[in-house]
């Protein structure tokens, strides 16, 4: 009897552990990647290098072997050209409409809004139309439509600076255009969920530390959030309706809000594909149990998905390195509680400045059974 097969669009380091986790669940595997940073080259059963955005060409060679699943993580580029393949191929996957809204950051406002769903002024604008500051409260949030890993982002708290918020995010914006939302204040989590026919599970909710004003870039997540259970119930409730509103039914998705001071929560953005950063590939299954990939893989390829949970700690968090200061803080886990170390990345030379996530210069994950240990050790 023939292997499965499974396609995967995306080869990078945060693709990669999805590649090997099909390969243990006995898939052949396909993988569709410019080669340049292809981590998942060397793992693949096949390699294409063929960029994500070519969905013509991945999708003749698809024809071809006929694979059982198309998926990725991480990536809402990547998340476009796994729609229009699986679809085409009559495989499991989500719509067309659900993808256009849920990878555009305008069309997504616009969907909350239809739905009732509370969300902030906002409006876009095209390279080179001119923002109107009297239609907007201050402050703002400035970035591309498109985008994500905080490529883009500005916060501004008057109309100065406008200029060039807009052109920073029309220059990250795939289809030059930038959207302006009035900024929310509070704590920032994000939400973890898997579908499969348009059932929503909740898997894990993170607490997310940022650089702040004007970027915010992560710095860092922790999983469990920390918060009552009341308030977790409100944020579930609040994510499932967004679900709903964008039309995800299935595989992973990743929903990022803010519970501000009075409790209220307000929903940033959503992704109809797992969370970068390692929040689903490693944080999740480390916290929690669940095999985050396998589910993606299993909703993909029409399998019933697995909820049984395997061993794990009661909390972990991930650290990235933005310079010396990050790698000295590695260095004294590792000395005073090495037991806490799950993984580091390869740390690169400390050579440019961070700008966005894709800058900056690795990662170490650290996991145990005392959340505000970890808080601590990792100055998160």
């Amino acid at each position: 009897m023939d292997r499965k097969r499974i396609a995967v669009i995306g080869a990078n380091s945060f693709q990669d552990p999805l590649i090997r986790k099909a390969k243990e669940m006995g898939f052949e595997t396909h993988v569709f990647a410019w080669k340049e940073g292809a981590v998942g080259a060397e793992t693949a059963d096949f390699f294409y290098p063929v960029s994500i955005t070519e969905k013509e060409e991945i999708l003749t060679v698809c024809r071809d072997i006929h694979p059982d699943a198309v998926a990725t993580i991480a990536s809402d580029l990547a998340a476009i050209t796994v729609q229009y393949v699986a679809q085409r191929l009559g495989l499991p996957c989500n719509s067309a409409v659900c993808v256009a809204r849920s990878t555009n950051k305008f069309a997504m406002r616009k969907a909350f809004l239809e739905a009732g769903i509370p969300t902030p002024g906002f409006l876009s604008l095209r390279a080179g139309e001119t923002f109107d500051p009297g239609r907007l409260s201050f402050p703002v949030i400035v970035k591309p439509t498109d985008r994500s890993g905080s490529r883009g982002i500005t916060k501004l708290d008057s109309p100065k600076g406008i200029g060039t918020a807009l052109a920073a995010a029309w220059e990250n914006s795939f289809e030059k255009r930038a959207i302006v939302e009035e900024f929310l204040d509070g704590e920032e989590f994000s939400c973890e969920c898997i579908s499969q026919n348009g059932t929503h599970t909740f898997l894990a909710l993170t607490k997310k530390f940022t650089t702040g004003a004007p970027h915010f870039i992560e710095t860092g997540h922790v999983q469990p959030a920390g918060l009552s259970p009341a308030l977790l119930e409100a944020v579930v409730s609040t994510v499932f309706s967004a679900l709903d509103a964008l039309h995800i039914t299935c595989g992973a998705s990743h929903s990022e809000l803010k519970v501000t001071q009075d409790g209220q929560v307000r929903l940033i953005e959503v992704g109809a594909r797992m969370g970068g950063d390692c929040i689903g590939s490693h944080l999740v299954p480390l916290s929690t149990g669940y095999d985050f990939i396998r589910m993606v893989i299993e909703a993909a390829a029409g399998m019933p998905v697995t909820f049984a949970k395997g061993p794990h700690y009661e909390a972990a968090a991930i650290r990235f390195v933005f310079g010396r200061e990050d790698l000295d803080r590695l260095h004294f886990i590792r000395k005073e509680a090495p037991e806490l170390v799950r993984f580091v990345s390869e740390i690169e030379p400390f050579t440019r400045q961070v700008v966005d996530s894709s800058t900056r210069y690795g990662y170490y994950i650290v996991a145990g059974n005392d959340r505000e240990t970890l808080r601590r050790v990792s100055a998160l």
